[in-house]
C-alpha cells in the first residue's frame, strides 16, 4: 500500500483471503502499522513504566503478540502449549524481549503467520466449532479470528494513550 495515511480497510481486497476474513486481515495489518508508528523512537527506559497505574507499553506489545498466538492456536483446534502458558504469565514483565524493535518484530511475525493461516481456510471451515481456555468456552473459527483482530485494535488504542502520556511526562 502506497498511502500510509489510508487505512488498510480502504485499500482493497487482500489476495488469497476469504471475503469474510478481509475485515480481520485489514484490522491486523492496521494494528501492525500503528504499533510501529506509535512506538517509533519510543524510549527503552519507558517501556515498562506504568502511567497512572495502567499497563505498560511493553505489556501491550507482548500481549498483542501473545493473544494473537493463543487465539490462532484455538482457531486451529489445538490446545495451548506450556511455552504459551509461560509467555502468558510473563507478558507484563521485562523477562521477555526488552527492545521496542524486538517487540515490534515479534508482533509483525505473528501477524504474518496469522495471515498465512487465513489463506489456508476454506469458507466452510469458518463456522467450525472451537473452544477457548480451560473452561472450554464455545465459539467458532470465525469468532476467534474476528476477536483476534478487534482485540488487537483495542490494545493498540490503549498503547497509544500510554505512549502519549509517558512521552509527555518525560518532556
Amino acid at each position: 500500500m502506497e498511502d500510509e495515511n489510508l487505512e488498510f480497510w480502504l485499500s482493497g481486497t487482500l489476495p488469497n483471503i476469504l471475503d469474510a476474513l478481509q475485515p480481520a486481515a485489514h484490522a491486523l495489518l492496521q494494528s501492525e502499522r500503528e504499533l510501529k508508528k506509535y512506538t517509533a523512537d519510543f524510549p527503552k527506559e519507558l517501556l515498562w513504566a506504568k502511567a497512572s497505574g495502567r499497563a505498560s507499553v511493553g505489556f501491550h506489545m507482548n500481549h498483542l503478540t501473545g493473544v494473537l498466538d493463543r487465539l490462532l492456536t484455538y482457531a486451529k483446534g489445538e490446545s495451548l502449549s506450556e511455552e504459551q502458558f509461560k509467555f502468558l504469565k510473563q507478558e507484563g514483565s521485562f523477562n521477555l524481549a526488552t527492545d521496542v524493535e524486538d517487540l515490534q518484530a515479534l508482533f509483525s511475525s505473528k501477524v504474518a503467520e496469522t495471515l498465512r493461516y487465513f489463506e489456508t481456510l476454506p469458507e466452510d471451515s469458518l463456522a467450525n466449532k472451537r473452544t477457548v481456555g480451560r473452561k472450554k468456552l464455545p465459539t467458532t473459527v470465525l469468532g476467534l479470528l474476528f476477536h483476534a483482530a478487534e482485540h488487537s485494535q483495542r490494545h493498540i488504542g490503549q498503547l497509544l494513550v500510554t505512549v502519549s502520556v509517558l512521552k509527555s511526562n518525560a518532556i
